[in-house]
């Protein structure tokens, strides 16, 4: 299994990228997909989750109405929309697949596989 994260960059204050997390070696509508990020010096936190059946999505409110998480089962790709963008959202975006239960979709321990990370950078 393999989970290749791309599309981080540095961009300015209240721009927008959008991650991609290509998924090999498991098929992504059988999984729960993550995106967590970790700031330098800070723990790894929850970003935005998907289940399996698509349907609904989990989110930490520090980017709820900004990140979008979505997949494209075609492509077996998920994505994370990031919109107005602050200095804050600086960080390494991880990718996961799981199959833990929905209670635990902002847990880290909910996730078996992992993808490499892409940096992140917002200036302000």
């Amino acid at each position: 299994v393999q989970l290749q994260a791309f599309g981080g960059g540095l961009v300015q204050s209240g721009g927008f990228l959008r991650l991609s997390c290509v998924a090999s070696g498991l098929t992504i509508s059988n999984y729960n997909m993550a995106w967590f990020r970790q700031a330098p010096g800070k723990e790894r936190e929850f970003v935005q989750a998907l289940g399996w059946s698509g349907g609904r999505a989990y989110t930490a409110d520090s980017v709820k109405g900004r990140f979008t998480i979505s997949r494209d089962k075609t492509k077996n790709t998920v994505y994370l929309q990031m919109d107005s963008l602050k200095a804050e959202d600086t960080a390494v975006y991880y990718c996961a697949a799981g199959r833990g239960i929905l209670s635990s979709m902002r847990s880290m321990s909910a996730y078996a596989y992992w993808g490499q990370g892409t940096q992140v950078t917002v200036s302000s």
